[in-house]
């Protein structure tokens, strides 16, 4: 694809500004911004892989999976502020679901370790556990705002800190996991996965894009429910003092 082709694909963001004009939905600004971003973050990174990719550095590879989470940190932590320690459970979160990934594919040759693979994989289940965790904290904290009162009587009745909190928890495990899990249900009858697409587009044998595909699709269902459950659990411990009294989500700091 040429850079002509591209301006000339600009059409796709003229036509939501031009709507958003013309029925007043103030979208425009916004729209603008996510194209400039969009353009100017990912041709940055499509020059760094080129040097990452023909390096073939491992420190060059860590360093960009580093990048990966620092920024997913930053961006999962707005949702789950309230919580005491969100930033470094976040880390440990995507480090732990990184890691677990990785050596299943490279221990067991699933994926060969070079920059080609790993960063693109890596991506992925950042991103995803990323997505996953913003879910998981923002129907968390609505659980536990919601029903203060239930765990608080839990408590007063001689529950401990893991009963009292169970049910929010464990609801808002199954809310953040659901979209993942729906969405492969309908994978390739409702939509063709991006990954799998852009293999094709590139003129790579369908049969293999679809395996490659599915590889990606076992591994996103592993990192969603390992995520919001390890975060979940890494969470509520915090949510209580050291007289097992539930300490409210907005009082923290």
């Amino acid at each position: 694809m040429s850079f002509l082709a591209l301006a000339i694909s600009l059409l796709f963001v003229i036509i939501p500004i031009v709507l958003s004009k013309t029925l007043n939905l103030g979208l425009e600004k916004d729209t603008i911004i996510a194209a400039v971003r969009s353009i100017i973050q990912l041709l940055a990174v499509g020059y760094v892989l080129q040097f990452v990719f023909d390096s073939e550095n491992m420190i060059y590879i860590v360093l960009m999976i580093v990048l990966m989470i620092a920024a997913a940190t930053h961006n999962a932590q707005r949702k789950g502020a309230a919580i005491k320690g969100i930033i470094w459970k976040l880390i440990v979160t995507f480090i732990f679901v990184e890691v677990l990934t990785q050596a299943i594919l490279l221990g067991l040759n699933i994926t060969p370790a070079t920059a080609q693979f790993i960063i693109p994989i890596s991506g992925m289940v950042v991103g995803n556990s990323m997505v996953l965790a913003i879910l998981f904290l923002n129907r968390f904290t609505s659980e536990l705002e919601d029903h203060h009162n239930e765990t608080e009587l839990i408590l007063s009745l001689g529950g401990t800190p893991k009963q009292a909190i169970h049910s929010q928890l464990i609801k808002s495990i199954q809310a953040s996991t659901i979209p993942t899990i729906e969405s492969q249900k309908t994978i390739g009858l409702v939509q063709l996965p991006g990954m799998m697409s852009g293999q094709i587009i590139a003129g790579a044998d369908p049969v293999q894009a679809v395996l490659l595909q599915l590889l990606i699709l076992f591994l996103l269902l592993t990192t969603a429910v390992v995520t919001s459950i390890m975060l979940g659990y890494l969470s509520y411990p915090t949510l209580f003092n050291e007289r097992m009294q539930l300490v409210g989500v907005s009082d923290q700091d």
